[in-house]
Protein backbone atom coordinates (compact mmCIF):
# COMPACT_ATOMS: atom_id res chain seq x y z
CA UNK A 1 0.00 0.00 0.00
CA UNK A 2 1.41 3.57 -0.82
CA UNK A 3 1.41 6.01 1.19
CA UNK A 4 2.09 9.25 -0.41
CA UNK A 5 2.41 12.84 1.33
CA UNK A 6 2.09 15.69 -0.98
CA UNK A 7 4.36 17.72 0.84
CA UNK A 8 7.14 15.36 0.18
CA UNK A 9 9.82 16.33 -3.09
CA UNK A 10 9.08 13.05 -4.46
CA UNK A 11 5.33 13.26 -4.71
CA UNK A 12 4.58 14.29 -8.10
CA UNK A 13 6.84 11.08 -9.42
CA UNK A 14 5.13 8.96 -7.00
CA UNK A 15 1.28 10.57 -7.84
CA UNK A 16 2.35 9.69 -11.76
CA UNK A 17 3.43 6.03 -10.69
CA UNK A 18 0.01 5.43 -9.33
CA UNK A 19 -1.76 6.91 -12.25
CA UNK A 20 0.36 5.18 -14.49
CA UNK A 21 0.14 1.74 -12.50
CA UNK A 22 -1.29 -0.97 -14.94
CA UNK A 23 -4.32 -3.01 -13.10
CA UNK A 24 -6.18 -4.92 -16.05
CA UNK A 25 -4.61 -8.12 -17.30
CA UNK A 26 -1.81 -8.51 -19.13
CA UNK A 27 -2.74 -11.48 -20.95
CA UNK A 28 -2.75 -11.59 -24.81
CA UNK A 29 -6.35 -12.99 -25.43
CA UNK A 30 -7.02 -11.29 -28.52
CA UNK A 31 -6.34 -14.60 -30.70
CA UNK A 32 -7.93 -16.74 -28.89
CA UNK A 33 -11.40 -14.76 -28.86
CA UNK A 34 -11.00 -13.97 -32.24
CA UNK A 35 -10.73 -17.25 -33.04
CA UNK A 36 -13.63 -18.08 -30.78
CA UNK A 37 -15.74 -15.48 -32.56
CA UNK A 38 -15.36 -16.98 -35.82
CA UNK A 39 -15.98 -20.44 -34.91
CA UNK A 40 -18.94 -19.01 -33.57
CA UNK A 41 -19.86 -17.21 -36.24
CA UNK A 42 -19.31 -20.40 -38.75
CA UNK A 43 -20.61 -22.78 -36.92
CA UNK A 44 -23.61 -21.31 -34.89
CA UNK A 45 -25.11 -23.49 -32.58
CA UNK A 46 -23.24 -26.79 -32.99
CA UNK A 47 -20.49 -24.06 -32.09
CA UNK A 48 -22.21 -23.09 -29.11
CA UNK A 49 -22.33 -26.44 -27.73
CA UNK A 50 -19.22 -27.66 -28.32
CA UNK A 51 -17.83 -24.48 -26.60
CA UNK A 52 -20.05 -24.33 -23.69
CA UNK A 53 -19.13 -28.62 -23.07
CA UNK A 54 -15.42 -27.57 -22.98
CA UNK A 55 -14.87 -24.29 -21.26
CA UNK A 56 -18.40 -25.01 -18.64
CA UNK A 57 -17.91 -28.57 -18.41
CA UNK A 58 -21.09 -29.45 -19.17
CA UNK A 59 -22.97 -31.16 -22.78
CA UNK A 60 -26.08 -29.70 -23.57
CA UNK A 61 -28.43 -32.23 -25.18
CA UNK A 62 -29.24 -30.08 -28.33
CA UNK A 63 -29.61 -25.87 -28.95
CA UNK A 64 -32.91 -25.37 -27.52
CA UNK A 65 -31.42 -26.45 -24.12
CA UNK A 66 -29.24 -23.81 -24.01
CA UNK A 67 -32.67 -21.75 -23.19
CA UNK A 68 -33.61 -21.45 -19.75
CA UNK A 69 -37.23 -22.32 -19.75
CA UNK A 70 -39.65 -20.17 -18.16
CA UNK A 71 -41.14 -22.90 -15.76
CA UNK A 72 -37.43 -23.12 -14.48
CA UNK A 73 -37.29 -19.31 -14.27
CA UNK A 74 -40.62 -19.30 -12.08
CA UNK A 75 -39.28 -22.29 -10.06
CA UNK A 76 -36.60 -20.41 -9.36
CA UNK A 77 -38.35 -17.08 -8.13
CA UNK A 78 -40.20 -19.37 -5.92
CA UNK A 79 -37.29 -20.64 -4.13
CA UNK A 80 -36.10 -17.24 -2.95
CA UNK A 81 -35.82 -16.12 0.55
CA UNK A 82 -38.67 -14.06 1.45
CA UNK A 83 -35.97 -11.40 3.02
CA UNK A 84 -34.23 -11.97 -0.51
CA UNK A 85 -37.26 -11.37 -2.60
CA UNK A 86 -38.04 -8.21 -1.12
CA UNK A 87 -34.79 -6.89 -1.10
CA UNK A 88 -34.37 -7.70 -4.65
CA UNK A 89 -38.35 -5.88 -5.20
CA UNK A 90 -36.76 -3.03 -3.68
CA UNK A 91 -33.66 -2.18 -5.39
CA UNK A 92 -35.45 -2.76 -8.99
CA UNK A 93 -38.60 -0.20 -7.97
CA UNK A 94 -35.49 2.36 -6.74
CA UNK A 95 -33.60 1.68 -9.88
CA UNK A 96 -36.77 1.60 -12.22
CA UNK A 97 -38.09 5.24 -10.49
CA UNK A 98 -33.91 6.81 -11.00
CA UNK A 99 -34.33 5.23 -14.79
CA UNK A 100 -37.60 6.34 -15.63
CA UNK A 101 -37.14 9.99 -14.60
CA UNK A 102 -34.44 10.18 -16.72
CA UNK A 103 -36.15 9.92 -19.98
CA UNK A 104 -35.78 12.55 -22.46
CA UNK A 105 -38.54 14.63 -24.48
CA UNK A 106 -38.65 14.62 -27.98
CA UNK A 107 -37.70 18.32 -29.45
CA UNK A 108 -38.70 20.05 -32.09
CA UNK A 109 -37.43 23.69 -33.37
CA UNK A 110 -39.16 26.43 -35.79
CA UNK A 111 -36.47 28.94 -36.56
CA UNK A 112 -36.97 32.26 -38.35
CA UNK A 113 -36.10 31.01 -41.69
CA UNK A 114 -39.21 29.02 -41.84
CA UNK A 115 -37.88 25.43 -41.18
CA UNK A 116 -39.01 23.55 -38.92
CA UNK A 117 -36.43 21.09 -37.23
CA UNK A 118 -36.43 18.36 -34.76
CA UNK A 119 -35.01 15.26 -32.64
CA UNK A 120 -36.85 12.56 -31.55
CA UNK A 121 -35.97 9.09 -29.56
CA UNK A 122 -36.37 5.81 -30.37
CA UNK A 123 -35.40 2.82 -28.57
CA UNK A 124 -32.94 -0.29 -29.77
CA UNK A 125 -34.63 -3.58 -30.68
CA UNK A 126 -32.65 -5.35 -29.46
CA UNK A 127 -30.17 -5.70 -26.24
CA UNK A 128 -28.02 -8.37 -25.28
CA UNK A 129 -27.32 -8.83 -21.87
CA UNK A 130 -23.79 -10.61 -20.32
CA UNK A 131 -24.18 -11.52 -16.66
CA UNK A 132 -20.95 -12.96 -14.99
CA UNK A 133 -20.97 -15.66 -12.28
CA UNK A 134 -22.32 -19.57 -12.76
CA UNK A 135 -22.99 -20.74 -9.54
CA UNK A 136 -21.74 -17.05 -7.79
CA UNK A 137 -24.55 -14.80 -7.53
CA UNK A 138 -24.59 -11.41 -9.33
CA UNK A 139 -28.85 -10.07 -9.12
CA UNK A 140 -27.53 -6.76 -8.74
CA UNK A 141 -26.23 -6.69 -12.26
CA UNK A 142 -29.35 -7.92 -13.96
CA UNK A 143 -31.29 -5.49 -12.32
CA UNK A 144 -28.59 -2.27 -13.05
CA UNK A 145 -28.42 -3.59 -16.64
CA UNK A 146 -31.98 -5.07 -17.90
CA UNK A 147 -34.16 -2.26 -15.92
CA UNK A 148 -33.10 0.93 -18.04
CA UNK A 149 -33.23 -1.20 -20.96
CA UNK A 150 -36.90 -1.83 -20.81
CA UNK A 151 -37.35 1.97 -19.05
CA UNK A 152 -36.20 2.64 -22.47
CA UNK A 153 -38.33 0.83 -24.55
CA UNK A 154 -36.28 -1.89 -25.76
CA UNK A 155 -38.54 -4.71 -26.97
CA UNK A 156 -36.53 -7.62 -26.82
CA UNK A 157 -33.69 -8.10 -23.98
CA UNK A 158 -31.68 -11.47 -24.43
CA UNK A 159 -29.25 -12.65 -21.19
CA UNK A 160 -26.63 -15.14 -21.04
CA UNK A 161 -25.08 -16.47 -17.98
CA UNK A 162 -22.41 -18.69 -18.03
CA UNK A 163 -23.53 -21.87 -15.93
CA UNK A 164 -20.45 -24.51 -15.06
CA UNK A 165 -21.80 -28.16 -14.99
CA UNK A 166 -25.01 -26.51 -15.99
CA UNK A 167 -25.78 -25.09 -12.88
CA UNK A 168 -27.65 -21.43 -12.05
CA UNK A 169 -28.17 -19.64 -9.25
CA UNK A 170 -31.63 -19.17 -8.18
CA UNK A 171 -31.29 -15.36 -7.24
CA UNK A 172 -29.75 -14.33 -10.88
CA UNK A 173 -32.87 -15.94 -12.44
CA UNK A 174 -35.36 -13.99 -9.90
CA UNK A 175 -33.71 -10.82 -10.51
CA UNK A 176 -33.94 -11.49 -14.75
CA UNK A 177 -37.61 -12.17 -13.96
CA UNK A 178 -38.31 -8.81 -11.86
CA UNK A 179 -36.46 -6.90 -14.50
CA UNK A 180 -38.57 -7.99 -16.85
CA UNK A 181 -36.13 -10.69 -18.82
CA UNK A 182 -37.58 -13.77 -19.96
CA UNK A 183 -35.01 -14.86 -22.79
CA UNK A 184 -32.28 -16.45 -21.15
CA UNK A 185 -28.94 -18.94 -22.65
CA UNK A 186 -26.60 -20.80 -20.50
CA UNK A 187 -23.77 -20.05 -22.22
CA UNK A 188 -20.71 -17.63 -21.34
CA UNK A 189 -17.22 -15.92 -22.32
CA UNK A 190 -16.57 -15.23 -25.62
CA UNK A 191 -18.54 -17.49 -26.97
CA UNK A 192 -21.90 -15.57 -25.64
CA UNK A 193 -20.78 -12.40 -27.05
CA UNK A 194 -19.97 -13.95 -30.20
CA UNK A 195 -23.81 -15.45 -30.27
CA UNK A 196 -25.56 -12.00 -29.55
CA UNK A 197 -23.32 -10.31 -32.11
CA UNK A 198 -23.50 -12.15 -35.12
CA UNK A 199 -26.79 -14.87 -34.18
CA UNK A 200 -27.36 -18.23 -34.65
CA UNK A 201 -30.14 -20.38 -35.50
CA UNK A 202 -31.54 -20.56 -32.19
CA UNK A 203 -30.16 -16.82 -31.10
CA UNK A 204 -31.48 -13.81 -33.21
CA UNK A 205 -28.78 -11.21 -32.99
CA UNK A 206 -29.16 -8.08 -31.08
CA UNK A 207 -27.53 -4.47 -31.60
CA UNK A 208 -26.38 -3.96 -28.45
CA UNK A 209 -24.28 -5.85 -25.77
CA UNK A 210 -23.97 -4.76 -22.04
CA UNK A 211 -22.84 -5.72 -18.89
CA UNK A 212 -19.34 -7.01 -17.16
CA UNK A 213 -17.25 -9.95 -17.84
CA UNK A 214 -13.85 -11.70 -17.78
CA UNK A 215 -10.89 -10.47 -20.32
CA UNK A 216 -12.26 -12.79 -22.46
CA UNK A 217 -15.75 -11.36 -22.85
CA UNK A 218 -14.02 -7.80 -22.65
CA UNK A 219 -11.93 -8.46 -25.54
CA UNK A 220 -14.86 -10.09 -27.62
CA UNK A 221 -16.70 -6.97 -26.80
CA UNK A 222 -14.03 -5.22 -28.56
CA UNK A 223 -14.10 -7.01 -31.32
CA UNK A 224 -17.14 -7.31 -32.25
CA UNK A 225 -17.77 -3.39 -31.66
CA UNK A 226 -19.18 -1.83 -34.82
CA UNK A 227 -21.33 -5.01 -35.78
CA UNK A 228 -23.07 -3.99 -32.61
CA UNK A 229 -22.79 -1.09 -29.51
CA UNK A 230 -20.93 -1.99 -26.72
CA UNK A 231 -21.69 0.16 -23.44
CA UNK A 232 -17.80 -0.69 -22.87
CA UNK A 233 -14.83 -2.07 -21.65
CA UNK A 234 -14.92 -2.66 -17.92
CA UNK A 235 -11.79 -2.94 -15.67
CA UNK A 236 -11.23 -3.39 -12.14
CA UNK A 237 -13.52 -1.46 -9.62
CA UNK A 238 -11.49 1.32 -7.89
CA UNK A 239 -12.94 4.22 -5.34
CA UNK A 240 -11.04 7.38 -4.42
CA UNK A 241 -12.98 8.69 -0.74
CA UNK A 242 -12.10 11.95 0.65
CA UNK A 243 -12.29 12.25 4.38
CA UNK A 244 -11.76 14.03 7.30
CA UNK A 245 -10.94 13.54 10.94
CA UNK A 246 -14.83 13.55 11.55
CA UNK A 247 -15.48 9.82 10.43
CA UNK A 248 -14.89 7.07 12.50
CA UNK A 249 -11.70 5.15 11.24
CA UNK A 250 -13.73 2.01 10.91
CA UNK A 251 -16.11 2.94 8.44
CA UNK A 252 -13.95 4.47 5.83
CA UNK A 253 -11.56 1.41 5.77
CA UNK A 254 -14.55 -0.40 5.58
CA UNK A 255 -15.42 1.41 2.77
CA UNK A 256 -12.04 0.98 1.04
CA UNK A 257 -12.21 -2.74 2.17
CA UNK A 258 -15.71 -2.95 0.25
CA UNK A 259 -13.55 -1.90 -3.32
CA UNK A 260 -10.72 -3.77 -2.66
CA UNK A 261 -12.54 -7.48 -1.82
CA UNK A 262 -13.83 -7.27 -5.57
CA UNK A 263 -10.90 -8.75 -6.74
CA UNK A 264 -7.13 -8.39 -6.35
CA UNK A 265 -7.09 -6.08 -8.86
CA UNK A 266 -9.26 -3.45 -6.85
CA UNK A 267 -8.09 -0.36 -6.17
CA UNK A 268 -9.42 1.76 -2.79
CA UNK A 269 -7.31 5.27 -2.32
CA UNK A 270 -7.95 7.76 0.63
CA UNK A 271 -7.04 11.48 0.27
CA UNK A 272 -7.07 12.94 3.40
CA UNK A 273 -5.82 16.29 5.46
CA UNK A 274 -5.16 14.34 8.78
CA UNK A 275 -1.86 12.54 9.15
CA UNK A 276 -3.23 10.58 12.96
CA UNK A 277 -6.39 9.99 11.22
CA UNK A 278 -4.70 8.27 8.01
CA UNK A 279 -3.06 6.34 10.30
CA UNK A 280 -6.02 4.89 11.81
CA UNK A 281 -7.75 4.12 9.29
CA UNK A 282 -4.52 2.00 7.83
CA UNK A 283 -4.84 0.36 11.12
CA UNK A 284 -8.66 -0.72 10.82
CA UNK A 285 -7.81 -1.85 7.45
CA UNK A 286 -5.38 -4.44 8.55
CA UNK A 287 -7.52 -5.20 11.79
CA UNK A 288 -10.41 -5.85 9.48
CA UNK A 289 -8.93 -7.84 7.06
CA UNK A 290 -8.05 -10.40 9.95
CA UNK A 291 -11.44 -11.51 9.65
CA UNK A 292 -12.42 -10.46 6.55
CA UNK A 293 -14.25 -13.82 4.53
CA UNK A 294 -12.83 -12.77 1.33
CA UNK A 295 -9.51 -11.20 3.24
CA UNK A 296 -6.80 -12.82 0.84
CA UNK A 297 -8.64 -11.45 -1.97
CA UNK A 298 -9.29 -7.72 -0.21
CA UNK A 299 -5.73 -7.83 1.32
CA UNK A 300 -3.66 -8.25 -2.06
CA UNK A 301 -5.31 -5.73 -3.70
CA UNK A 302 -4.93 -3.25 -0.72
CA UNK A 303 -0.97 -4.30 -0.94
CA UNK A 304 -0.36 -3.49 -4.93
CA UNK A 305 -2.77 -1.19 -5.63
CA UNK A 306 -4.14 0.81 -2.44
CA UNK A 307 -3.22 4.19 -1.59
CA UNK A 308 -3.39 6.73 1.25
CA UNK A 309 -2.54 10.11 0.52
CA UNK A 310 -2.05 12.87 2.92
CA UNK A 311 -2.80 16.71 1.19
CA UNK A 312 -2.35 20.22 2.61
CA UNK A 313 -5.68 21.76 1.65
CA UNK A 314 -8.98 20.16 0.15
CA UNK A 315 -8.17 22.26 -3.10
CA UNK A 316 -5.21 19.91 -3.41
CA UNK A 317 -7.71 17.19 -3.12
CA UNK A 318 -9.90 17.81 -5.41
CA UNK A 319 -7.32 18.24 -8.47
CA UNK A 320 -5.77 15.36 -7.18
CA UNK A 321 -9.52 13.59 -7.85
CA UNK A 322 -9.67 14.77 -11.69
CA UNK A 323 -6.62 13.30 -12.38
CA UNK A 324 -7.84 9.99 -10.85
CA UNK A 325 -11.00 10.32 -12.29
CA UNK A 326 -12.45 7.24 -10.33
CA UNK A 327 -15.29 5.25 -10.83
CA UNK A 328 -16.71 5.80 -7.56
CA UNK A 329 -16.05 8.82 -5.62
CA UNK A 330 -16.92 8.88 -1.93
CA UNK A 331 -16.86 12.75 -0.07
CA UNK A 332 -17.24 12.21 3.33
CA UNK A 333 -16.60 15.99 4.11
CA UNK A 334 -18.65 18.36 6.43
CA UNK A 335 -20.14 19.96 2.72
CA UNK A 336 -19.68 17.07 0.65
CA UNK A 337 -21.95 18.78 -2.28
CA UNK A 338 -19.39 21.87 -2.75
CA UNK A 339 -16.47 19.20 -3.21
CA UNK A 340 -18.56 17.81 -5.23
CA UNK A 341 -18.86 21.42 -7.41
CA UNK A 342 -15.29 21.92 -7.16
CA UNK A 343 -14.74 17.87 -9.02
CA UNK A 344 -15.04 17.74 -12.75
CA UNK A 345 -14.35 13.82 -13.15
CA UNK A 346 -16.42 11.00 -11.58
CA UNK A 347 -18.64 7.95 -12.50
CA UNK A 348 -20.69 8.56 -9.45
CA UNK A 349 -20.43 10.64 -6.60
CA UNK A 350 -21.63 9.39 -2.40
CA UNK A 351 -22.21 12.32 -0.52
CA UNK A 352 -21.56 12.62 3.33
CA UNK A 353 -21.27 10.01 6.10
CA UNK A 354 -23.97 8.15 5.65
CA UNK A 355 -23.60 7.46 2.14
CA UNK A 356 -21.46 4.58 1.80
CA UNK A 357 -20.35 3.22 -1.95
CA UNK A 358 -21.79 -0.08 -1.22
CA UNK A 359 -25.37 1.48 -0.93
CA UNK A 360 -25.10 2.25 -4.68
CA UNK A 361 -24.14 -0.99 -5.70
CA UNK A 362 -27.45 -2.19 -4.93
CA UNK A 363 -30.49 -0.02 -3.58
CA UNK A 364 -29.70 3.90 -4.19
CA UNK A 365 -31.27 3.38 -7.30
CA UNK A 366 -28.35 5.39 -10.14
CA UNK A 367 -26.57 2.50 -12.23
CA UNK A 368 -23.95 0.70 -10.73
CA UNK A 369 -22.35 0.03 -14.02
CA UNK A 370 -19.62 3.03 -14.11
CA UNK A 371 -16.27 3.70 -16.13
CA UNK A 372 -13.39 2.82 -14.90
CA UNK A 373 -9.36 3.23 -15.36
CA UNK A 374 -9.39 7.04 -15.70
CA UNK A 375 -12.38 6.94 -18.26
CA UNK A 376 -14.37 8.98 -16.15
CA UNK A 377 -12.39 12.35 -17.83
CA UNK A 378 -14.73 10.95 -21.29
CA UNK A 379 -17.56 8.84 -20.41
CA UNK A 380 -20.37 8.06 -18.14
CA UNK A 381 -22.17 5.70 -16.16
CA UNK A 382 -24.88 3.06 -17.73
CA UNK A 383 -28.48 4.88 -17.80
CA UNK A 384 -31.41 4.90 -19.95
CA UNK A 385 -29.55 7.10 -22.85
CA UNK A 386 -27.37 3.62 -23.56
CA UNK A 387 -30.62 1.99 -24.96
CA UNK A 388 -32.23 4.75 -26.75
CA UNK A 389 -30.96 6.68 -29.83
CA UNK A 390 -31.59 9.76 -31.77
CA UNK A 391 -32.84 10.64 -34.83
CA UNK A 392 -33.04 14.18 -36.04
CA UNK A 393 -35.41 15.89 -38.71
CA UNK A 394 -35.49 18.68 -41.19
CA UNK A 395 -39.09 20.03 -42.77
CA UNK A 396 -38.74 22.95 -44.75
CA UNK A 397 -41.08 25.33 -46.25
CA UNK A 398 -40.36 26.85 -49.76
CA UNK A 399 -39.72 30.15 -47.81
CA UNK A 400 -37.51 28.51 -45.86
CA UNK A 401 -35.56 27.09 -48.86
CA UNK A 402 -35.15 30.21 -50.23
CA UNK A 403 -33.78 31.30 -47.32
CA UNK A 404 -31.16 29.24 -46.79
CA UNK A 405 -30.71 27.35 -49.83
CA UNK A 406 -28.55 29.52 -52.35
CA UNK A 407 -25.70 29.47 -49.07
CA UNK A 408 -25.37 25.41 -49.39
CA UNK A 409 -25.60 25.97 -53.15
CA UNK A 410 -22.36 27.65 -52.65
CA UNK A 411 -21.14 25.54 -50.14
CA UNK A 412 -21.80 22.66 -52.63
CA UNK A 413 -20.06 24.03 -55.23
CA UNK A 414 -16.91 25.23 -53.17
CA UNK A 415 -16.48 21.61 -52.02
CA UNK A 416 -16.54 20.14 -55.60
CA UNK A 417 -19.91 18.80 -55.24
CA UNK A 418 -22.15 19.45 -58.47
CA UNK A 419 -25.67 17.38 -57.37
CA UNK A 420 -25.29 18.87 -54.27
CA UNK A 421 -25.97 22.10 -55.18
CA UNK A 422 -28.27 21.41 -58.24
CA UNK A 423 -30.05 19.14 -55.91
CA UNK A 424 -31.20 22.47 -54.09
CA UNK A 425 -30.87 24.76 -57.18
CA UNK A 426 -33.23 23.09 -59.00
CA UNK A 427 -36.03 23.89 -56.64
CA UNK A 428 -34.96 27.31 -56.41
CA UNK A 429 -34.55 28.06 -60.25
CA UNK A 430 -31.13 29.14 -59.38
CA UNK A 431 -28.48 28.47 -62.00
CA UNK A 432 -27.09 24.92 -62.08
CA UNK A 433 -23.37 24.85 -62.28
Amino acid sequence: MRQLDTRDPGFAAAFSTLLDSARETTAKVDAVVAAIIEQVRQGGDAALLALTARFDGWQAASAAALRVEAAEIAAATASIAPDLAQALDLAAQRIERFHAAQKPADLTLDDPAGLTLGMRWTPLDAVGLYVPGGTAAYPSSVLMNAIPARVAGVGRIAMVVPTPGGALNPLVLAAAARAGVTEIYRIGGAQAVAALAHGTVSIAPVDRIVGPGNAYVAEAKRQVFGRVGIDAIAGPSEVVILADASNPPRHIALDLLAQAEHDTSAQAILITDDAGFAAAVIAAVAAELTHLPRGAIAGESWARHGAVILVRDWPEAFALTDRLAPEHLQLMLPDPRAAMAAIRHAGACFLGPHSPEALGDYVAGPNHVLPTGRTARYASGLSVFDFLKRTTWVEASAAGLAAIGPAAVALAGAEGLAAHGRSIAARLGLPET
